[in-house]
């Protein structure tokens, strides 16, 4: 019982402790600002498995002497990353942005060094520190930029790409379309087809069949 107790009280217990910490200031971050608006399941499963197995990977990494760890296991660690990617589909900017903050935090946890002293209450309070910021950055940016959604449209009117026309442009694209479009970028026109391609951004939820026309080998096994 009594070696239970002192290897929990010691740096391993610590490092669950941080642990704890980590994973709840990630689950933040993913369940109330990230799949609030998004809705994917796909992408909060990723963020939260890939934070637990950043965390005790950059922790073992290191090793069990703390004093011992450099800077270069974390360096190390986002050159694996920078050379694994998702070769199924493409991650969007937004998920992608999500995906760093996530391995941020998670190598910051588990690389700092708090050691059994009465200064461990400072260096938790660090932490704190830098989760708070985070969270708040993250926090402002969802809240003050809103996401609007494109996609490419082949379109049969090109009479209606000229510039004294442009409202009725929208207009015909949003009782085609049913969207609330926001503005409309003219692409390459053919007129042997007589047809444009435009680029129209609209105010709505984006979703991971923007701009497809065809269906992926891989989307097949979610259909």
């Amino acid at each position: 019982m009594d070696y239970i107790l002192n290897f929990f009280s010691g740096d391993f217990g610590l490092a669950l402790l941080r642990f704890v910490v980590c994973m709840f200031v990630n689950w933040v971050i993913i369940d109330r600002l990230y799949y609030k608006k998004s809705r994917r399941r796909d992408f909060y499963f990723t963020f939260m498995l890939i934070s637990v197995a950043i965390f005790f990977l950059v922790y073992f990494m290191m090793g069990m002497d703390r004093g011992k760890a450099t800077m270069g296991v974390g360096l190390g660690l986002f050159g694996i990353f920078s050379i694994m990617r998702y070769r199924t589909d493409t991650m969007p900017v937004r998920e992608m942005t999500y995906l760093f903050i996530i391995i941020c935090l998670s190598v910051v946890h588990a690389m700092v060094d708090v050691e059994s002293t009465p200064d461990v209450l400072a260096d938790f309070l660090k932490l704190g520190v830098i989760d708070v910021i985070v969270l708040v950055a993250i926090s402002m940016c969802e809240r003050r930029l809103k996401i609007l959604s494109n996609k490419l449209i082949q379109y049969d009117r090109p009479e209606l790409c000229k510039p004294e026309n442009k409202e009725k442009l929208i207009a015909d694209l949003e009782e085609r379309t049913g969207l609330k479009i926001i503005k409309v970028e003219v692409g390459g026109i053919d007129f042997l087809k007589d047809s444009v391609v435009l680029r129209v951004t609209y105010d709505s939820k984006p979703n991971e069949v923007d701009n497809q026309f065809t269906v992926r080998k891989s989307q097949w096994r979610n259909v």
